[in-house]
């Protein structure tokens, strides 16, 4: 990361399929508006992240736990001079439904109802799940995040309303987002899309901005990321990924990669490379 007083570390535990983790310090660094394929649980532990939600600003204290559901789009920035630290959970939809299903009544897919709560004993879990992981306790950091994720499903949890596009408005900007997955590495312009789907430009901006939360463009960059994490978690060098998914150069690829991750392409798919082959008995310090 720039600047000598941030650090971040975006990893997986080879013994813990379906969760990513964050751990990091971020003074300057700001996350644009993106949104994830699963579900964020954060608790920092010192000073304030602004999360910027739909319809609300949230600051995150120590004590707290945001709770993010998948695709919600969200930014972040520190909300006080000195930044922010925090430890970040990202487990899968599967992982979660999983959970639920053993520990709760939810009948639907399961998510939660709120963003943050005070939950300092929670938001403690979430620390010690990070910690047992960087210790090597592969053991203890799956108990302990299946406790935390447990208590936060049953004090919060509701069932996430499905997402079917009912007016003609959110039909169109699905089949626009089909189109531009389909063709991530050469996207048309606004107006060829909008003239493919019989609507105007303006008419699909709005309707992609009510179903996703971004516009177009910039669900794209977040689709190309997202892509672009995939091909790195193969082992797919960074240069390579970005000419994949429709970035111009790596230094391109880096630049959103870092903004949205959290940290650059190389240091995430170091990681990556490191959780495949882990040494014996390594023990992560805390910083």
């Amino acid at each position: 990361m720039n600047g000598v007083e941030e650090w971040a570390r975006h990893w997986q535990h080879h013994e813990l399929p379906g969760l990513d983790l964050l751990h990091a310090r971020y003074i300057h660094h700001t996350f644009p508006r993106h949104a994830h394929e699963g579900f964020v649980l954060g608790a920092v532990r010192t000073g304030i992240e602004n999360v910027v939600l739909p319809g609300e600003t949230v600051r995150a204290r120590p004590g707290t736990v945001v709770m993010i559901n998948p695709e919600v789009p969200h930014a972040a920035h520190a909300g006080t001079p000195e930044g922010w630290t925090y430890a970040t959970l990202y487990p899968s939809a599967r992982l979660i439904a999983d959970i639920a299903a053993e520990t709760t009544s939810l009948a639907g897919t399961p998510g939660f109802a709120e963003t943050i709560v005070e939950d300092p004993d929670t938001a403690l879990l979430i620390r010690d799940v990070h910690r047992a992981a960087e210790q090597g306790n592969a053991l203890a950091a799956d108990t302990v995040f299946r406790v935390a994720v447990a208590r936060l499903l049953r004090r919060h949890g509701h069932d996430l309303p499905p997402r079917t596009p009912r007016s003609a408005g959110a039909r169109a900007a699905a089949t626009a987002r089909l189109l531009l997955i389909e063709r991530l590495a050469e996207p048309p312009s606004l107006e060829q899309l909008a003239t493919e789907l019989g609507t105007s430009p303006f008419a699909l901006l709005r309707a992609f901005k009510a179903e996703y939360g971004l516009p177009p463009h910039a669900w794209l960059t977040g689709e190309r990321v997202r892509r672009a994490r995939r091909l790195l978690d193969e082992g797919t060098p960074p240069a390579q990924a970005a000419l994949a998914v429709g970035f111009s150069d790596q230094p391109h690829l880096n630049r959103h990669f870092t903004r949205i991750v959290g940290v650059t392409p190389g240091a995430y798919r170091r990681e990556r490379n490191a959780a495949r082959t882990p040494p014996q008995g390594r023990a992560q310090p805390q910083p």
